[in-house]
């Protein structure tokens, strides 16, 4: 029996100006333009953050991809749609002022499974942009994209991402073009709410400002975000969020499955010795210098980095210490997590006779005490250290929520093995 339908992987990234539109905004615009094709159905959607470190990302760092199904002569029709969509696309930001980071988007179209390295390769790194251009072009995906066709990397990423069964969610809900720059009313107590209704939404507030942290600041389309465990959850809670007077109603919104949360920036955790004191610099910003499998490495905490930063200022030599971070372009590796596994010794004093701390005659000489004369075994004490101040979970450290990487994993949902 022949198949009906193809399945199609559709990618798209880099449609954002620092003061307009958002790539999130303009996949939904393409997906409603596909779903005037007769028979076309949009099986998923996804949402793909992509290495921090990227010398050209976007303002979220984020691709879209949709795996849809099409009738087989279809085909066509959804090529000659993305292209006119495309052509829109461009005569729009053509009138979009020059800035530092002007959009280069690409959208991708795939009948085929694509290389699952294409996604690992650019959340764990920088990707060579002929390179990358070259493998699209081989593997015969249909690409249309601006001149600079920076945005083929992200998007043939967001195409090649094969989610895990624990993946996580997103619902994303844009603004009407009237309310796009001004100030959105997405009250806080309604967030906090919605956090306690909803337990199987997450990152919604960060606890230690008392602030919602659903909504960006910049003046894109997005009202707000809501991340969750689960299709269900993010949906019911932006139906609720919605029903609260005096919030501001969202125009459109979508749900995406994601790989926020997932750690996949990251390669494990590594454990080492400290060799240094801390050494703090302007602005709170704190390093430390570690031995590592034979390494030296210089361990870097940010002080938005809340009890991270604090406690890598704690840190003695000799501490053993395990972290997972994000090694920078400078060799430096920025913290996500730090836990301390053993302390070295703080406050040594030799035991106390008389009042008084014993003494040493001299090397391999037992101590005495110059009152009573005792003698004793040469000897050290020292009081039994633990970071102090600090709200820890099962002995690790992370930033604030408001200040954690997209893809970070809070330790709430998974301690590092």
């Amino acid at each position: 029996m022949k198949k009906s339908n193809l399945t199609v992987r559709i990618g798209l990234d880099d449609t954002d100006h620092p003061d307009f539109g958002c790539t999130t905004y303009s996949f939904e615009e393409l997906m409603g333009r596909l779903n005037n094709i007769e028979g076309l159905k949009i099986i998923e959607r996804r949402l793909v953050r992509l290495w921090p470190y990227a010398s050209r990302r976007t303002r979220g760092n984020g691709a879209l991809s949709a795996v849809v199904e099409i009738p087989l002569d279809s085909k066509s029709n959804l090529l000659a749609c993305c292209k006119s969509w495309f052509d829109d696309l461009l005569s729009e930001i053509a009138s979009y002022p020059d800035a530092e980071n002007n959009p280069s988007p690409a959208l991708l179209v795939s009948f085929d499974v694509t290389p699952s390295d294409w996604y690992w390769e650019a959340v764990r790194g920088e990707v060579s942009l002929d390179d990358r251009i070259k493998e699209v072009t081989d593997s015969k995906i249909f690409v249309l994209s601006h001149e600079d066709q920076w945005g083929v990397i992200g998007a043939s990423a967001a195409i090649s991402w094969m989610p895990p069964g624990n993946h996580s969610w997103e619902l994303i809900g844009w603004r009407a073009d009237d309310k796009i720059g001004t100030e959105r009313t997405i009250s806080k107590k309604s967030i906090d709410e919605m956090s306690r209704l909803f337990p199987d939404t997450f990152m919604n507030r960060d606890p230690t400002s008392d602030k919602g942290i659903i909504s960006p600041r910049t003046p894109c389309p997005v009202l707000y975000g809501i991340r969750g465990a689960n299709r269900s959850a993010v949906e019911s809670a932006n139906s609720w969020i919605q029903g609260v007077e005096g919030n501001e109603r969202c125009f459109k919104w979508s749900s995406h499955i994601t790989n926020q949360l997932s750690d996949d920036h990251l390669e494990g955790t590594s454990s080492g010795t400290v060799i240094s004191k801390p050494e703090v610099m302007k602005g709170a910003h704190a390093t430390v210098k570690v031995i590592s499998d034979q390494e030296g490495l210089n361990l870097v905490a940010f002080t938005e980095g809340g009890n991270v930063n604090k406690l890598l200022r704690q840190l003695i030599p000799g501490d053993r210490i395990s972290w997972m971070g994000l090694r920078s372009p400078d060799g430096s590796i920025h913290l996500e997590r730090l836990k301390l596994d053993s302390a070295s010794p703080r406050n040594l004093s030799r035991p106390v006779c008389c009042g008084s701390s014993m003494r040493s005659k001299g090397r391999g000489q037992d101590l005495y005490c110059d009152k009573c004369r005792m003698k004793a075994e040469k000897s050290w004490i020292f009081d039994r250290w633990s970071p102090v101040g600090l709200d820890l979970v099962e002995g690790w450290s992370q930033p604030p929520p408001s200040n954690r990487r997209h893809l970070s994993m809070p330790l709430e949902h998974g301690i590092p093995m």
